[in-house]
This record gives C-alpha cells, structure tokens and sequence, in this order.
C-alpha cells in the first residue's frame, strides 16, 4: 500500500533533516581545523585567555554540539519512523521534536556568555539553524489533510 503524498513528502524532509543536522554537526569541526571562527570568538570575548584556555573552551564546545547533534540526528530517525510506522502519536512527536530542536537552535544563536558576546560566532549559531526549516517543512506536510481525489 502506498503511503499518502504528505507522509512521504514529510519522511523526505526528515531525511533532509538527518543530513542537515550532520553537517551541522560537523561544521564546527571544519571551521576548528580551517577558519577558527569559534577559537577568534572566544579569543575577542576574552582576549585575557591563553591560548590553552582557549583550546579547552573550543573543545568543550566541539563535546557540547556533538552530542547536541548526535541526540538531534536520533530524534529524526525516530520521528521518522514513527511517522513511516503509521503512529498515531508521531505528528505530535513530530511537532514537539521541531519546537525542542528549534528552541536548541535559538539557544545557540542568541544566548550571550559572560563576555556579554553569545556564546558561538553567528556563523555557527545560523548554521544551528538550518535543520529547523527541514522541520518546518515536515510538520507541516504532516498536518496538512490529506486531498480527496
């Protein structure tokens, strides 16, 4: 039995959501061994800090948004499953998983440290953004009534 349109628009959009949220996963990575977007941040904000201070700030946020992403990309594949598997319970799952993953996403963005500067270079906090709209995509398509034909 085919599954109805708006399902399989919203797993296609979950799916997105996965591959989103590891490469946003995987960003802060890439800009640690090119751009040091994250490491000058820090630096600006506390320009006191040695440099193996702040070393240890940058891999404390590498551990902090890996195992954000990590508990981001589980989340997907469950919701996904659930919505796969027919279950009663997954638009609203879904919908709860886009309000948490988008209030994660506006916590990085916006939420200033000590420094008075928010805790991650824009860049990083926008990127944090990203699998949000594959969110916004899929809960929609999963609310929406099915067309008679």
């Amino acid at each position: 039995m085919k599954k109805p349109l708006c399902t399989r628009g919203a797993l296609g959009a979950m799916y997105a959501g996965v591959v989103l949220t590891v490469l946003v996963t995987i960003a802060p990575y890439v800009d640690h061994g090119t751009t040091h977007l994250l490491a000058d941040h820090i630096r600006a904000g506390y320009p006191m800090y040695p440099r193996a201070r702040v070393d240890s700030a940058v891999t404390t946020y590498l551990v902090v948004l890996s195992v954000i992403g990590a508990f981001g990309v589980l989340a997907w594949l469950a919701t996904a499953w659930a919505v796969g598997a027919g279950k009663r319970w997954a638009r609203p799952a879904a919908t709860v998983m886009l309000v948490l993953g988008t209030s994660i996403g506006l916590a990085g963005l916006l939420t200033k440290d000590t420094s008075g500067a928010t805790g991650l270079p824009p860049e990083l906090g926008w990127a944090g953004m990203i699998p949000c709209l594959a969110g916004i995509v899929a809960v929609t398509l999963l609310w929406r009534r099915p067309r008679l034909t």
